[in-house]
């Protein structure tokens, strides 16, 4: 059976990806390009974040420490955050933020898909619950990076420069270490490395039809789920952590 210890750090991982990218998308709110399109990336928002309370609930409960999914989300400092580099990224402009989002929900599809068959039985249970989500989640990013990579000459343009400039953020989707190992050898777990072969070759052929190019390989950023991170988290947690950090315990 896996060590308590170890299973909280995987949900926790779970769960603050979720959370953080949930929390970069809320940040559109109001600001989208077009009503629908405003309104539909908020309810990916407000998918993820429902995702991320899902994990950290369970994240608590095996943790044992009577720590709520409200705590672990307002109460740890930027150290104790393990989500990918990728999910802390700025919104950037609209194809930056869809091009992240794309990265994400390729590899978040694969991943939950994999979960769903998990031998730990809640993991499984809430995996095939946001599958479901997760797959209209990239079915909305695919046709967005079709849509401006085989568009205007700019769209064009700035569309692959944000492919490009997030492309060191992936590798690290697809890192294990001995946590992710132990967990993957009872079942509980996938194995990330299977899920890089299938990862490329969605993207590419999405990048395909979308008249984009692949990147080549080349250094990759990592450390997010050990705790270490970009200076971008700092200012998410500023923003996100403000009401609960200024006013404990607040209820209204």
């Amino acid at each position: 059976m896996a060590a308590p210890a170890a299973l909280f750090e995987y949900l926790v991982r779970l769960g603050d990806n979720c959370l953080i990218l949930g929390h970069r998308l809320s940040e559109w709110c109001g600001h989208g390009p077009v009503l629908e399109e405003d309104l539909a990336l908020t309810n990916v928002a407000l998918d993820l974040i429902g995702q991320a309370t899902l994990w950290l609930e369970l994240a608590g409960e095996i943790e044992g420490r009577g720590r709520t999914a409200d705590q672990l989300a307002y109460l740890r400092d930027a150290g104790e955050f393990r989500n990918l580099l990728l999910v802390e990224q700025p919104n950037g402009h609209y194809g930056e933020t869809l091009a992240r989002q794309f990265y994400f929900d390729t590899w978040h599809c694969g991943l939950l898909q994999g979960l769903s068959h998990s031998q730990h039985p809640r993991v499984a249970d809430i995996a095939a619950k946001s599958l479901k989500e997760a797959t209209y989640h990239l079915e909305r990013s695919e046709e967005w990076v079709v849509t401006l990579g085989d568009g205007t000459d700019e769209s064009h343009a700035r569309m692959q420069q944000a492919i490009n400039d997030l492309w060191m953020y992936t590798g690290e989707l697809f890192v294990m270490d001995e946590i992710e190992q132990d967990l993957v050898a009872e079942g509980i777990a996938v194995d990330l490395a299977e899920l890089r072969e299938p990862w490329l070759k969605q993207v590419g052929k999405t990048l395909d039809e979308a008249t984009l190019t692949l990147p080549q390989a080349g250094w990759m950023q990592q450390g997010g789920k050990q705790g270490v991170h970009t200076e971008n988290l700092g200012f998410i947690l500023a923003d996100m952590q403000f009401l609960q950090r200024a006013y404990p315990n607040a209820t209204w």
